[in-house]
């Protein structure tokens, strides 16, 4: 039993954290040998050609400020092309984008989910390159030519950009930034070990040759797409100069939504990419696939709750031991404040340092919750997108 507690502990760990500082010591070692990574200078007559996909649904209140934001970006302009999808939309989403001649529409009154719509696009892609990015984000200026210019690289299949979340601080959804800057710093030292695993929809890119359709009821279709690519032997590169902006979730119930749909996503995407688990072709991969996500989407949550349960029989089964007497109390401790983060949320009280433990709870709850979702088919691929900070 006391073998079982430790164990928990430590894969919770190790998921969380643990990895991070393997990855900080393994980076450093590998600089210290190989030098610092270079990176591909911005030469503009040889970057390739470019399409910006966006699926919209919906999206008339934000919609016009994107469409200025990505025709504002920085790219040769005889090497880049517009895409927006409206399909579904029953507001104004698809005569806003009818304003603007430079973007090409795409518009089905049929909706059948955002991979069905970038499916349909994708059928229309000549450029060498095509970048995704969200209806609700807004691009830097210079976000294009930093993804595209990775591309000179013949083993560079993918470039994901980088999430920043703004939030307001009001509530536990403060969280959120805090755990998308540690996520992407993870990011940069995977990029930097051998592969990004796994690209978020707010911003990410692939050779056009390299695109791969997933089945239509994929739940991350952006995860599945940007490793399937890993399986030929390509890899997925972090570019934090190309970065992605959207507020916060309105609050921890629109978050909950929105992670417990990721987490039924990322159980379905392990089930689908069970090559990855096989590290002979791809050892460096896999160790960093299963570190990183597959740990965290299936056994960690379960092994949290019962590193608490063994510790408690432990302690009240008698034992005197002052180690297992103090991790019971910094377990419950920590519980303790995630308790108090969710109380605060109730009353809109801002106190950042309870946030954080009530969030990471909250991610694991998600986790379970998605997971039964998913095995039970409740789990729809169409995406219900989450209220945002205004």
């Amino acid at each position: 039993m006391i073998i079982l507690l430790w164990f928990s502990l430590f894969v919770a760990f190790y998921a969380f954290f643990g990895y991070g500082i393997l990855l900080y010591i393994i980076i450093k070692i590998k600089r210290l040998v190989r030098g610092e990574i270079i990176i591909p200078a911005i030469i503009t007559d040889q970057l390739p050609t470019c399409t910006i996909i966006v699926a919209a649904y919906n999206e008339e209140s934000i919609l016009d400020e994107k469409i200025k934001n990505t025709l504002a970006l920085a790219y040769p302009a005889d090497k880049l092309e517009f895409v927006f999808i409206t399909d579904g939309s029953i507001d104004r989403s698809a005569e806003i984008v009818k304003l603007y001649p430079q973007v090409r529409q795409m518009h089905s009154y049929e909706r059948k989910g955002k991979i069905a719509a970038v499916h349909r696009a994708m059928e229309t892609v000549t450029t060498k390159v095509v970048v995704f990015t969200d209806a609700n984000t807004f691009l830097n200026e210079d976000a294009l030519v930093n993804i595209c210019r990775h591309y000179s690289d013949i083993t560079v299949g993918a470039v994901a950009g980088e999430k920043r979340v703004y939030s307001s601080g009001a509530n536990a959804t403060a969280g959120e930034g805090f755990y998308w800057k540690y996520e992407s710093k993870l990011k940069a030292w995977d990029s930097e070990l051998y592969s990004v695993v796994g690209a978020a929809g707010e911003l990410f890119s692939i050779r056009t040759e390299l695109y791969q359709p997933v089945p239509p009821d994929t739940i991350l279709d952006d995860f599945m797409i940007s490793l399937l690519l890993t399986q030929k032997g390509y890899r997925v590169i972090y570019e934090p100069a190309a970065f992605a902006t959207e507020t916060a979730s309105q609050n921890v119930t629109e978050e909950l939504k929105r992670k417990i749909r990721i987490a039924a996503g990322g159980i379905q995407s392990i089930i689908r990419l069970k090559g990855l688990l096989n590290p002979l072709p791809y050892p460096i991969l896999t160790f960093q696939y299963v570190s990183h996500r597959v740990l965290r989407w299936t056994i960690v949550p379960f092994l949290m709750m019962l590193a608490l349960l063994i510790n408690l029989i432990i302690v009240f089964s008698g034992s005197i031991s002052l180690t297992y007497q103090l991790l019971l109390l910094a377990q419950v401790g920590f519980y303790l404040l995630a308790i108090s983060g969710w109380i605060m949320e109730e009353r809109h009280i801002k106190i950042k340092i309870f946030f954080i433990p009530y969030y990471f709870c909250m991610m694991n709850y998600a986790v379970v919750m998605g997971i039964g979702r998913y095995f039970s088919g409740k789990q729809s691929a169409i995406w219900e997108k989450a209220k945002r900070e205004q």
